[in-house]
Parts: C-alpha cells; structure tokens; sequence
C-alpha cells in the first residue's frame, strides 16, 4: 500500500462515523444546490410560460416557492454541520496522525531521535503534517461526494426529463472532469512538492540567519547569506507561479466544460420538447442543473493541485507497517546481577548501591553505551536484570532504570511542572530532590516551585537547568541510575555536593556516570577507562 493510502486509512479510520456523518453532509449540499437551481429554473420557465398563455392568475406559485426557500435553508444548514463535522473529523484525524508519528519514530534509536531535535527535522514534520490536512478535506471527501452526487442527479434526470438529457450531463462532465484534474496533477506534481521544499529551506535558512546574525557579521557573510535566501525565496516563487498558472488553467477548462454541458443539455431538452415528450419547464431543467453541478468541480482544483505536496508529505510521515518495533514483555530476574556488561571494550557487572565511573576521551563511546543500557540504541552483551533491554517490558523497564542524557529537556512552566513530567509527587519529596543537587536555595530565591520558567527552561544557567533535570530523575526513585556527564558545567565544590546528595538520595541506586572530571568523588567505588 502506498504512503497516501495508509495516511488516507489512517485519517478516515480516526473518526469514521464523523467523517461519514460529514460526507453523507457534503453530498446533501451538493444535491440541494442542483436541486434548488433545477426547481428555480423550472419555476421561472413554468411561471413565464403561463404568463405566456394567459393562465398565470390560476398557476400554484405557492408550493415551487417553499421548495425554493426549503431548499435554500436547508442547503444553508447542511453546509454548517458539513464544516463542522467534516472539520472536527479532520482535527481528530490529524490528531491521530501526529500520533502514529510519533510511535514511527520511538522505533528509531537514540542518535536518530537526537537529529529530530534540529530546526530543520522539525520544521519538516510540522509542515508535513499541515500538508496531510488537506487530503481529506480538499480531496478525498469532495471527489467522493462529488461522484455521489453526479450518480444521483443522473437517476433523477432520468426520471423527471429523460435518459438523454441525464445522459448528456453525466456523460459529458465526469470524464472530461477527470482528464483535466489529472491533467493538473501531473503539472502540479513536481511544482507543488518543489515550492514546498523551497519554502521549508527558506524557513531554516531565515530562522538560522536570525540565530546566526552576530557571527554572520562578524565574518562578512552575512550579504552572502541574505543572497543564498533571496535566491531561494525566487526559487519558491517560481515554483508557485507554475503551479498557479497550472490551476488557473484547469479552472478555465472547468469553466468551458460545464458551459459546454449545460449548453449541450438546453439542447437535448429542446431536442425532446420539439418531439413533444416535455414541456417547457421540464427542458430548462437540464441547464440549471448542469450549471450547478461546477460546484462539484470547481474545489476539487486545489486538493489536486497540491497532490504533489501531500505525496511527499505522505511518504516522509507515514507508518510503516513492514517495520514493526519489536515490543519485549520481561521484567527480569531477582537473581541475575542489575547490570551486565560484556562487550570488547568492557567488562561489568553492577550491583545495588555501586557506583561506577567511565571515563575516556570524547568520542571513545561512553555515551552510545550509556544509550544501549537504556534501551534507546542497538547492543550486544548487556542485560539489565539478566534481561536483554530490547526484551524488557517497556513500562517494567522505565520504572527500573532512568537516563539523564547529556542534553535535558525542560519545558515552559513552573519547577513543579518540570519536575513531576513523569508523574506526581508531594511538594516535601520535591524540595528533597532538589537539596540533594544543591539547587533548592537558588529555586526559593526565585520563588518557590511555582515559579515560571521559559521555553526550553530559560532563566536558569545551564548548570542550574541540568541540577533540574537531575532531580527529575531523583524523584523517579530508579534501581539504576545512569548518567552522561551529570556534573559538566558545574565548579568542583557544587559537582562534589551533587554527587554527594545523589548517593543520599538513592543510597540504594546502582549509578553509572560518563565523567570527564570528577571520577575521583568518593561516590564511585570503581573508575572504568574506555579507549579508542
């Protein structure tokens, strides 16, 4: 199955009855459109003929008019809870879709997830995911109440005018339709999916500008960074003009085929009133609703136009159900030592309440190894609990060991809020995590727990904002600890008294740390040296 099918089944399979409830909406919109101009037209023809032959005191222009007015509040209605319904199925499709997204990408491992945190990664998904907003909204609903209703207004012709005239405006509308919209999708293709990449590079480029100014000019680059945009910005121009161009164009050829119908339909009424098989009004019936039918059309231009971005976008975010994640459901043995480690570089096995120290030059691994004990990164020869991380049950597993990576995330809001992410505790538990990494006086003088914090933890210093991160994971109370440079950024007292309130905190923790400096702290029982 193609990418655009899985996110369509996944959008439609999101909400199902919405949507349903929201198509069943859309076409009766449509129908009441074409029946509202076929009943206008009838009444005026059918009221001007009588008029002609001197009965108009006695023709019933009561029951056609509350047809009319019906027809034109109900259509009215119809199309508010089409929007409503079509558009809350929608948010809750996306919704579904961001995450889907997001399990897809839990399959990668920790170096991959690590890329996604660049601007750029994330600038693509976000656009990526708007792109997909469309392809039910713009496309797939209209094309399928549009084929509705063409196939219903043809029954219904049929039955009031004839075979012919029904015949002419099915006929005559849904196969050229269908060459000029693909006609505009393959013109659409490669301009839509290049203005979109355009437009995204030119996002990065300017947020990387902005971020950037200060070196750019101090380099003298920056004259030659604004060029490289503008170029770029008339790249995405370019782009966009032919794909305008191409939708213009379609929109004319739409235009012309429904005048051309519905010129063709007047005829095959004539052609039958001539034979005395209808009357009048019944032949201009054909030409109204021919002319109403081009809102089946008309919107269809920009969901096709835009195929080529929701391809790409598609094929960049949808799940990939060949790949499945391999799921573990152990939870380890009482038995087994909490940590083994038997690769070439290192041998270790780590018990409750040790700790130990890796050292080693920037480079040499420590990282990557802390990331395969936790599970985050493909590895050989480790078993937490006797157990594989991979096999583990991944509740079982995080309720166990914790990780503090050398980049800690810290969200927009309060202390208490950064510090209770993975689950609530008392305000006593909160302010011990935070004296056992010497922050608690400094998080008072600010104000107290409720005090705020901005985007990405701004208005702390960064030694400040991974003592934070580092009494998160206190409060997670875990049976191993591991830790990727715990104390960088930190002068030799305030590193000595953290890792001193670390081992009082979790007297009971196995810890593992990647250290530059620090190594020598009486916390760890064993130095461990990589080399490359």
């Amino acid at each position: 199955m193609s990418p655009v099918l899985r996110v369509i089944r996944l959008l439609l399979g999101a909400a199902p009855w919405a949507m349903a409830r929201g198509a069943v909406l859309s076409v009766v919109v449509l129908l009441m459109g074409a029946a509202l101009l076929g009943l206008s037209g009838w009444f005026i023809t059918a009221t001007g003929m009588a008029g002609l032959a001197g009965i108009g005191i006695a023709f019933d222009v009561f029951r056609p008019s509350a047809g009319v007015r019906f027809l034109a509040l109900g259509r009215t209605a119809a199309r508010y809870g089409e929007r409503l319904l079509t558009h809350d199925a929608t948010l809750r499709a996306l919704a579904a879709l961001r995450v889907a997204l997001l399990r897809e990408q839990a399959r990668h491992d920790a170096r991959a997830l690590a890329r996604l945190r660049s601007e750029g990664s994330l600038t693509r998904i976000v656009s990526d995911v708007d792109a997909l907003d469309g392809l039910v909204l713009r496309l797939v609903l209209p094309a399928a109440a549009g084929l509705v209703t063409h196939l219903l207004v043809f029954a219904m012709l049929w039955w009031l005018v004839g075979p012919l005239v029904a015949a002419v405006i099915l006929l005559g509308t849904l196969p050229l339709a269908m060459l000029i919209l693909l006609r505009l999708a393959r013109r659409g293709l490669r301009p839509s999916d290049s203005a979109e990449a355009k437009s995204q590079h030119l996002r990065r480029g300017v947020i990387d500008m902005i971020r950037d100014r200060e070196a750019l000019i101090l380099a003298g680059r920056l004259p030659g960074q604004e060029d490289r945009l503008l170029a770029t910005d008339a790249e995405a121009r370019h782009a966009a003009g032919a794909l305008d161009r191409a939708e213009r164009d379609a929109g004319l050829a739409l235009a012309v085929l429904v005048t051309l119908v519905a010129a063709a339909a007047l005829l095959a009424g004539g052609w039958l009133l001539a034979q005395g098989r209808i009357d009048p009004a019944q032949a201009a019936i054909g030409l109204f609703v021919a002319l109403a039918l081009a809102e089946t059309l008309l919107p269809l231009r920009r969901g096709v136009s835009e195929l080529g971005r929701m391809i790409g976008a598609a094929g960049r975010v949808a799940p990939d159900p060949q790949a499945p994640r391999q799921i573990g459901t152990e939870t380890g043995t009482e038995t087994a030592p909490l940590l083994r480690i038997d690769t070439p570089a290192l041998s270790l096995t780590l018990t409750p309440g040790e700790a130990v120290a890796l050292t080693g030059p920037s480079g040499v691994g420590k990282t990557t190894l802390l990331m395969q004990i936790a599970g985050l990164a493909d590895g050989a020869g480790i078993t937490v609990a006797g157990i594989a991380p991979r096999n583990w049950d991944e509740g079982a597993f995080r309720d166990r060991v914790t990780l503090l990576p050398q980049r800690s995330a810290l969200i927009a809001g309060t202390i208490r809020d950064n510090l209770t992410l993975a689950g609530s505790a008392p305000d006593d538990d909160l302010w011990q995590a935070l004296d056992a990494v010497a922050l608690a006086e400094a998080i008072r003088e600010r104000g107290g727990l409720d005090s705020r914090l901005g985007e990405g933890g701004a208005g702390l210093s960064g030694g400040q904002a991974r003592r934070l991160a580092l009494a998160r994971t206190i409060l997670k109370k875990p049976d191993l600890l591991l830790l990727d440079e715990p104390t960088e950024g930190l002068d030799t007292e305030t590193a000595a008294a953290v890792l001193d309130g670390l081992r009082r905190a979790l007297p009971q923790a196995a810890i593992l740390a990647a250290l530059h400096r620090g190594s020598e702290n009486t916390l760890f029982s064993r130095v461990f040296s990589l080399s490359r």
